[in-house]
């Protein structure tokens, strides 16, 4: 399938953000659209690679940036500093966040009654908080994300169907994390499921992790098996 991609310019709170849509070319009408959102590297090629294989699959994809000026780190330093300016304020991540959702909802390509998200490490920490703050979302995706939940927000019904894939040996998000997580939105009411993925560690869908000393290693089994589960949630939450 041959895809039509664009950059797609919009601002919040006065910063210019820069995303990246995919769609199959000759689509002539909306299509269930998802929305991707980085690690802590920001939008960077991994993000975009994800857009054009989910419209390679049939659907409006749309890389979000919430950095601003599509910025990318370049080291570890970097990457932890444009994380964490987000991180310590949860709203303004949640804010970002709705922003982008609408800028997707926006574009004449997507169905804005069959919308889904799917974030990596940082990312998967980012689609948790959309369902946690009540976004009208068919479903979210977590891949080897980070579970802390924001403190001090609203906590809203939860409409969002949730999917957790994780390594089983992921350092940043351990078992009991995971447990925690269970237990909260068992809380709260939502439809969730986690699947586990044994001898495996954060990042596994990244092929260029390969630094075991910090915890970040691809695992083409996991991310195989994380596909296929992925695959079969989308047409279940979009159909």
């Amino acid at each position: 399938m041959t895809l039509t991609t664009r950059t797609v310019q919009y601002q919040h709170q006065g910063v210019e953000f820069e995303g990246y849509l995919a769609i199959p070319s000759g689509s002539t009408t909306p299509k269930p659209a998802i929305m991707i959102v980085h690690t802590w590297v920001g939008r960077d090629e991994f993000a975009c690679r994800k857009a054009d294989q989910l419209a390679q699959w049939g659907y409006t994809a749309f890389a979000i940036d919430l950095y601003g000026g599509g910025k990318v780190g370049q080291t570890p330093e970097e990457n932890s500093a444009l994380m964490n300016g987000l991180l310590s304020d949860r709203t303004l991540l949640k804010e970002r966040l709705w922003a982008a959702l609408d800028v997707l909802k926006e574009q004449p390509e997507t169905d804005v009654d069959r919308v889904a998200a799917i974030g990596f490490c940082f990312g998967g920490l980012c689609v948790l908080d959309l369902a946690r703050s009540g976004a009208d979302l068919r479903g979210v995706i977590s891949f080897h994300g980070l579970f802390n939940p924001p403190q001090g927000l609203p906590t809203p019904p939860i409409q969002s169907k949730i999917l957790i894939l994780h390594g089983f040996e992921d350092p940043m998000a351990t078992p009991e994390d995971a447990v925690a997580l269970g237990h909260e939105l068992t809380h709260r009411g939502a439809d969730w499921q986690l699947h586990f993925y044994s001898h495996t560690m954060h990042a596994f869908t990244n092929p260029k992790a390969n630094d075991r000393s910090f915890g970040t290693v691809y695992h083409p089994t996991s991310n195989d098996r994380s596909h296929q589960c992925l695959l079969e949630f989308l047409t279940e939450v979009l159909k």
